[in-house]
């Protein structure tokens, strides 16, 4: 298991209740899992996009140690 810090966006963060955290996950896709176990994450953890070092993340995505995972919720745009 890697130990990461993810950063919550918008309401992401607002769901969290907090901006960062540390967490303990070997995938992208497990810490998926683990955030979506959690009743506030639930909705959000489904739709969410996640970057790892600033680079777009999929399920499959190895974490390593120090990493930062940013979970980015869907943000609407408008005219």
């Amino acid at each position: 298991m890697a130990q990461v810090t993810i950063r919550y966006w918008a309401g992401a963060a607002r769901a969290a209740e907090r901006d960062e955290e540390q967490f303990e996950a070997e995938t992208v896709g497990e810490l998926r899992a683990a955030l979506g176990a959690r009743p506030a994450l639930h909705k959000i953890s489904i739709v969410a996009s996640f970057l790892v070092d600033g680079q777009a993340a999929g399920e499959a995505t190895k974490l390593t140690a120090g990493a930062v995972v940013d979970v980015l919720p869907p943000f609407a745009g408008g005219c």
